[in-house]
C-alpha cells in the first residue's frame, strides 16, 4: 500500500505544472511523510454544485493547478456534448494565491479545446463575472474564489450561459468528464489565444448597477466601508460615486486586496471580531450605518448604530436585511415573484402575501434562488441577495449595498432609521427572530454522525415546544428535491438542521415568531424570543451531540 502511494505521488509530481507545488509535493515524498501523503492522495477534491473548494497544496485532494487544469477540461467536455462547440466561456478571478493562475490555466484549456475564452481584467467582484456571462452571451462562466473561506483556501465556481451558477445533473456530468482526464498531457493548453478583458464589462455593469435605485430617490445616508481585504473597493466606489451617494469612508487596514487577510481570523462579516475595525472608524466618523463585502464582495453585511451595544453598533442578521430590501422593494411597488432559501426567515412569505406577490421557497444556495420563474428579488440568510435579477443573476454585494443605503436615506430624510422600520414590519407581521447554531469540526464523521443521531432519535420536543412535523429532506418535498436536511417544525417556531456545502461546518437554522400587538410590546416579545432561542440551541445540541 506504501508503494502504490509513492507511486502515485511521484507520477503527480512529473506532471504538476506549477513549481511551488512540484517543491512541496517533492519535499514530502523525500522525507517520508506518509500521514501527509495520505491525507493529499486519499482521493479526489469532488467537484459538485459548489463547484470546487478546498486548501492550496499538492496532490489530489488540494487545490492546486494539476486540479484546476483538470477541472477546466471536464467542463470544456461538457460544454462540447452539449452543442457549444466554439461557444464563449468567460473566466473572473478574486484576489487569493493563485488565483490568476487558475484563471490563465482555465482560458488555456478552453482555448485548447477549439472553445473560445475571455477573462476579465484584474481581480474583480464575482457580481461583475455572474453579469458578464449574460451581458456577453456567453455559454458558461468561472469564477476562481474561495469567497470568505480563510487564507489557505482556493475555489472554482461555475456558471452557465443562463448566469446562474450549476445545478444537478451539470454538476453530475461534468464531475465525470473531469473524472475521465487520466493525464495533464492529455490536455491541451496553448500559451495565447484568448482574449483578456478591457473594462468595458465592467462600465456595462457598473451602469446596470444605477438601475437598481429609484430615480431621484434620496442619496444621503453617510456609509463606512469595508472590503475585508478584498476585490469589492474600487467596484463600490465606483458605483457609490456613479450614483451619487456621499463617498464611503474605508476601513483603510483592510481596504486593499490581501490574500493572507491580516487583520481578521475568517475573513467573513459574520464571523466574531471580523468587524472591530469598521466599528471603530464608525465611532470616528458617526455615519448613517456601515457596509461590508466578503472578500469576493458578492455578499453584504449590515451594521447600524444602537446605544445599547458595547460597541455602538449592532450588526443587523441577513434575515434582518432581507426583510427590509423586501419591503423597499414593495413599497417601490416592485412585481415579480420574491424568493429565497428555506433555511432563510419565513418573514418574507408574509411580506410578499400582504403585497400579493408570488413567493418561492428553494434549496439552499443561489444557485436554485436564481433560477426561479419570474424573480424579482431574492435573498438567503448569509448575506446574499439579488436586488437585480436581470442583470446578475447570483447574489450581489455591491447592488445589495446600493438598495439598502438609498433606504437609509429615504429613511433619513423622514428622519427615522433602519432599526424604525425592522420595528415596524414586526408589528405589521410578527416578530421574526433568528439565530444559527453552527459547529465548525476537523473530523467530518462528526457531522454524519449528528445527522445520523437525530435521524434515527428525532426530538419530541424543543425548547418546551412541541416538534409538530419532523421531515427528512433526503426524501425531498411537494416543492423541494431531495437534499441532506432535517428540518422542524414546532408551534410558532422552526428549525433546520444541514451540513454546510462549502465548509466543515454543521448548521443548525433557528426562528421564532412571535405576535406584537403594537411598538409598545416589542421590549416583550424580544425577550421572549430570546429564550426561545437560547433554549432551542441548547435543546438541539443536546439532541444531536455536539
Amino acid at each position: 500500500m506504501q508503494d502504490d502511494l509513492l507511486a502515485r505521488a511521484k507520477a503527480w509530481l512529473a506532471e504538476d505544472p506549477d513549481a511551488d507545488t512540484r517543491t512541496e509535493l517533492a519535499r514530502l515524498i523525500d522525507a517520508g511523510d506518509h500521514d501527509e501523503l495520505t491525507a493529499r492522495f486519499a482521493g479526489t477534491l469532488q467537484f459538485g454544485t459548489a463547484g470546487l473548494r478546498g486548501e492550496l497544496g499538492a496532490g489530489p485532494m488540494r487545490m492546486n493547478r494539476s486540479v484546476v487544469i483538470r477541472a477546466a477540461a471536464g467542463l470544456a467536455a461538457y460544454l462540447k456534448k452539449q452543442g457549444h462547440t466554439d461557444g464563449l466561456v468567460v473566466i473572473g478571478y478574486d484576489a487569493r494565491h493563485k488565483s490568476a493562475d487558475f484563471a490563465r490555466d482555465t482560458a488555456a484549456v478552453m482555448t485548447g479545446a477549439g472553445l473560445r475564452a475571455a477573462v476579465l481584467p484584474r481581480p474583480l467582484p464575482t457580481p461583475v463575472l455572474a453579469f458578464a456571462i449574460r451581458h456577453l452571451g456567453a455559454v458558461a462562466g468561472v469564477e476562481v474564489t474561495a469567497s470568505h473561506n480563510p487564507p489557505r483556501d482556493n475555489g472554482y465556481k461555475v456558471y452557465l450561459g443562463d448566469g446562474s451558477q450549476i445545478v444537478p445533473p451539470a454538476d453530475a456530468d461534468i464531475a465525470a468528464e473531469i473524472d475521465a482526464v487520466r493525464t495533464l498531457r492529455d490536455v491541451p493548453r496553448p500559451d495565447t489565444g484568448w482574449q483578456t478583458l478591457d473594462d468595458d464589462v465592467l462600465d456595462a455593469y457598473l451602469t446596470r448597477t444605477d438601475a437598481v435605485l429609484a430615480p431621484g430617490s434620496p442619496r444621503t445616508a453617510r456609509t463606512v466601508y469595508t472590503a475585508m481585504h478584498g476585490v469589492g473597493k474600487d467596484t463600490l466606489l465606483a458605483a457609490f460615486a456613479r450614483a451619487g451617494f456621499p463617498r464611503p469612508t474605508l476601513v483603510t487596514e483592510q481596504a486593499e486586496p490581501d490574500p493572507d487577510f491580516p487583520t481578521v481570523a475568517f475573513p467573513n462579516p459574520e464571523e466574531p471580531g471580523a468587524m472591530d475595525l469598521a466599528f471603530a472608524a464608525a465611532r470616528e466618523s458617526a455615519p448613517d450605518l456601515i457596509i461590508a463585502n466578503d472578500p469576493d464582495a458578492d455578499r453584504l453585511a449590515v451594521a447600524v448604530p444602537d446605544a445599547a451595544e458595547a460597541t455602538g453598533w449592532r450588526m443587523l442578521r441577513g434575515d434582518e436585511v432581507g426583510a427590509l430590501l423586501a419591503a423597499h422593494l414593495v413599497t417601490r411597488e416592485a412585481h415579480g415573484t420574491f424568493a429565497e432559501s428555506i433555511v432563510s426567515s419565513s418573514l418574507l412569505a408574509r411580506i410578499a402575501a400582504k403585497a400579493n406577490l408570488p413567493h418561492v421557497e428553494t434549496l439552499t444556495g443561489f444557485k436554485w434562488i436564481a433560477r426561479v420563474e419570474d424573480i424579482r428579488y431574492g435573498y438567503e440568510e448569509a448575506l446574499g441577495y439579488c436586488v437585480d435579477p436581470e442583470g446578475v443573476r447570483d447574489k450581489d454585494g455591491i447592488t445589495a449595498a446600493l438598495l439598502i443605503t438609498e433606504l437609509a436615506s429615504t429613511l433619513k430624510q423622514a428622519d427615522r432609521t433602519l432599526l424604525d422600520l425592522l420595528d415596524d414590519i414586526a408589528v405589521e407581521h410578527g416578530l421574526h427572530a433568528t439565530d444559527q447554531l453552527s459547529v465548525r469540526v476537523e473530523d467530518l464523521s462528526l457531522i454524519a454522525a449528528a445527522m445520523n443521531r437525530l435521524r434515527e432519535q428525532p426530538p419530541s420536543t424543543l425548547a418546551g415546544l412541541p416538534v409538530t412535523t419532523a421531515e427528512d429532506l433526503t426524501r425531498g418535498t411537494d416543492t423541494l428535491p431531495p437534499t441532506d436536511g432535517l428540518r422542524y417544525t414546532l408551534d410558532g417556531a422552526r428549525v433546520i438542521v444541514r451540513p454546510s456545502g462549502t465548509e466543515p461546518k454543521l448548521k443548525c437554522y433557528l426562528e421564532v415568531v412571535v405576535p406584537v400587538a403594537a411598538l409598545a410590546d416589542l421590549p416583550a416579545a424580544r425577550a421572549k424570543a430570546a429564550d426561545l432561542l437560547t433554549a432551542l440551541k441548547r435543546d438541539l445540541s443536546t439532541a444531536a451531540g455536539i
